[in-house]
């Protein structure tokens, strides 16, 4: 019989994607939302990965609340804990990392409760990193990012604080579950739904023609799909167990990022703008336009992350990162998006 793995956040891009992959493997697949209205829309999402014997649940649980997670965890082998906040609108900086820290603690304690072989947790490349990102660099897993740094941006601080709180927590409670992190950078890649595309956004002011112009930022981009494949890698593998592994990609500028959508497109790119702001027009804009605001922090740095320690304990292996751009433009246009 299929092993049952646990999702949380079902209705997430990440966590789609981890549904869907774990489906077309025949996995007993359960997730947590917060309202069950959102399970059809979910269902939809996935049901084409899906092989015979692969079986989908839903379940209730919030991240903010006890109640729940004891349910939700029982009779899985593992979990794949995925959610997360992005910054809700109106949320304030100690709500981000409340739910972020407080929401993976109680799947931990639930998972170790129930006996769960090895929970996966989503953490993010943005808590192992330079604080500043001043100087150009390669690191790796064994950086952190530190979380009282002034400036910081309420959800690196949030990501930090929950996988330090995360592995604290194991090393003294963890009993028999083992304990993994992955670590994404920007992740963009075909959609399942129209709902929580997150980083996805970008390519889709792209192509709405509606960014004035590109900022001399870039993002690690790494494809969904081998987003998800890593998660599961990590979930297997007996190398994984007590191992942080970061899944940033290859780095693309967004003039290059830009330039892939319009000669992957063509004339569905048309809006996709050519021209390069300066850092002082991306300033300018950033006094009046909220979204530009982090981005003027980024400003022409191209701090990168090493994934070879996922590549040589787990065989990962990430496609070219303008593949990944293009497909997801393609998706982007299919589901009318843009």
């Amino acid at each position: 019989m299929a092993k049952t793995v646990l999702v949380t956040g079902g209705t997430g891009y990440v966590a789609r994607a981890c549904i869907a992959a774990l489906l077309a493997q025949g996995y007993q697949v359960r997730t947590t939302l917060r309202d069950l209205g959102k399970a059809a829309a979910v269902r939809a999402a996935v049901e084409g990965a899906a092989r015979e014997g692969g079986r989908l649940d839903f379940v209730v649980a919030d991240l903010l609340a006890d109640a729940g997670w004891d349910a939700a965890v029982q009779g899985c082998s593992h979990v794949l804990h995925v959610a997360s906040p992005l910054g809700a609108t109106g949320a304030s900086e100690q709500q981000m990392i409340d739910t972020a820290r407080e929401g993976t603690l109680r799947v931990l304690a639930a998972s170790v409760r129930q006996g769960v072989e090895r929970v996966v947790m989503t953490s993010a490349a943005n808590a192992s990193s330079p604080t500043s990102y001043e100087e150009d660099s390669i690191t790796d897993e064994t950086l952190w990012t530190e979380p009282d740094a002034p400036g910081l941006l309420p959800y690196r601080r949030s990501k930090t604080l929950a996988e330090l709180a995360a592995w604290d927590f194991m090393r003294r409670a963890g009993g028999n579950t083992t304990f993994t992190t992955v670590l994404p950078g920007a992740v963009f890649g075909p959609v399942l739904s129209t709902e929580n595309l997150n980083s996805v956004q970008v390519i889709g002011l792209m192509l709405r023609g509606q960014m004035p112009g590109l900022p001399r930022i870039g993002f690690e981009i790494v494809d969904v799909r081998d987003l998800a494949d890593l998660h599961l890698r990590a979930m297997l593998s007996p190398a994984a167990a007590g191992e942080r592994f970061l899944a940033t990609g290859e780095f693309l500028w967004m003039t290059e990022m830009a330039a892939t959508l319009r000669s992957s497109l063509g004339v569905d790119a048309a809006k996709v703008p050519a021209v390069e702001l300066s850092d002082e027009q991306v300033r300018q804009i950033a006094q009046v336009q909220p979204m530009f605001r982090e981005i003027a922090i980024a400003l022409g740095r191209k701090n990168r992350h090493s994934t070879s320690k996922a590549q040589r304990l787990l065989g990962w292996v990430p496609r070219p990162a303008r593949e990944t751009v293009a497909d997801c433009g393609r998706s982007l246009l299919a589901w009318k998006l843009v």
